[in-house]
């Protein structure tokens, strides 16, 4: 599904990722864990599309179309989907609004009627309950005012209700406690799905208690220096990253 080859991209001049090669197929959840500064949040950002990562090398496949070539729109409406380590606060628009503005739009793009307000209200309230996202946030402004915890939560919500094919969670996990961590958790856990692949990017060893990658990859200096099982994990947690890369983390 997502095929990434000898990646090279650069933010203000500055290289970043220096040839990342990653292949996920469908089906599969991978992790992305490495130090600050080591380029996983410009690899989110990359994939979604953002304005300001130049890719100067290399190529990201996406179910065998050139994701480089599409615009963020495009990409989404193709399913691929950011949770963004810091969800942006929109005042003025409320979380179901914006909800049901993005799932027709997609639709439309995909060449699908729209969903009245009617089906978009129930579709919402039917996710909204398994993490628990209250009627009261879906009538606020898009996260405005909300805890790192409802952000996040709502973050997952999304998710659910647009039902992307490729999800890239960045650091979803921070600034969750132990309760909101499982929730989170057990919202990704239920997209899971033979026909979706998602790339779960953290810090630490404590969201893959909860989501148990197919695989690891520790990102270092702008490259994949080390790969390997839920022990990967386990082995960082212990020694920390020094051990596997070699280098001050």
């Amino acid at each position: 599904m997502l095929d990434i080859k000898n990646l090279h991209v650069a933010v203000g001049g500055k290289e970043i990722l220096k040839g990342l090669t990653l292949s996920i197929q469908p089906g599969q959840v991978h992790a992305i864990m490495g130090p600050n500064g080591s380029g996983k949040s410009t690899l989110s950002y990359v994939l979604a599309g953002r304005a300001g990562y130049d890719i100067t090398g290399g190529s990201i496949t996406y179910n065998g179309e050139d994701l480089t070539a599409l615009k963020p729109e495009e990409r989404a409406a193709k399913g691929v989907f950011l949770a963004m380590q810091y969800p942006v606060e929109i005042p003025g628009v409320t979380t179901m609004t914006f909800l049901k503005t993005a799932l027709n739009s997609q639709r439309r793009a995909r060449g699908e009627a729209d969903l009245d307000a009617i089906g978009v209200l129930k579709l919402v309230r039917a996710k909204a309950k398994t993490l628990n996202v209250s009627e009261d946030m879906l009538k606020r402004p898009l996260n405005v005012g909300f805890s790192g915890g409802e952000k996040k939560r709502l973050e997952i919500l999304q998710m659910s209700v647009f039902e992307p094919k490729l999800a890239v969670l960045d650091e979803t996990d921070s600034g969750l406690d132990i309760d909101a961590l499982r929730v989170v958790a057990e919202g990704v856990n239920a997209l899971r799905d033979p026909s979706r692949a998602m790339l779960v990017i953290t810090h630490y060893q404590r969201l893959l208690d909860y989501i148990v990658p197919d695989r690891i990859h520790v990102l270092a200096g702008g490259r994949i220096v080390a790969e390997g099982g839920k022990e990967l994990a386990l082995e960082l947690e212990a020694k920390g990253y020094e051990h596997i890369i070699k280098v001050p983390a």
